[in-house]
């Protein structure tokens, strides 16, 4: 229960404090756009089984790896990619941080 709150509260509170934060003129836009950092989950429909508690996707799923990192990173230092780049790397923080509780 603890690391659902945990997670879930990184996936969706952690983009809401950097919007209001960081993008206050325009913080539901900021939030929208960093939240659509989600969509990277569709990367678990790969997998076999779909679903599995005990399975960390950090460096399992394609969109998960090492190599996706680096481009949600660098995607941080443009400013058109910059927001989506913030909710992907919010997204693999939450992932990261499941994986270490398990």
């Amino acid at each position: 229960m603890a690391q659902s709150i945990i997670h879930y509260g990184i996936h969706f509170g952690l983009p809401l404090v950097v919007a209001l934060v960081f993008f206050k003129s325009n913080w539901k836009m900021a939030y929208l756009i960093m939240i659509l950092g989600m969509l990277i989950d569709l990367d678990h429909l790969l997998a076999t089984p779909l679903f599995d508690a005990n399975r960390c996707s950090i460096n399992f799923h394609p969109l998960h790896t090492y190599y996706a990192m680096v481009v949600y990173v660098l995607m941080l230092f443009f400013k058109k990619t910059r927001l989506l780049g913030i909710g992907l790397v919010i997204h693999i923080i939450a992932d990261t941080a499941d994986c270490l509780m398990m």
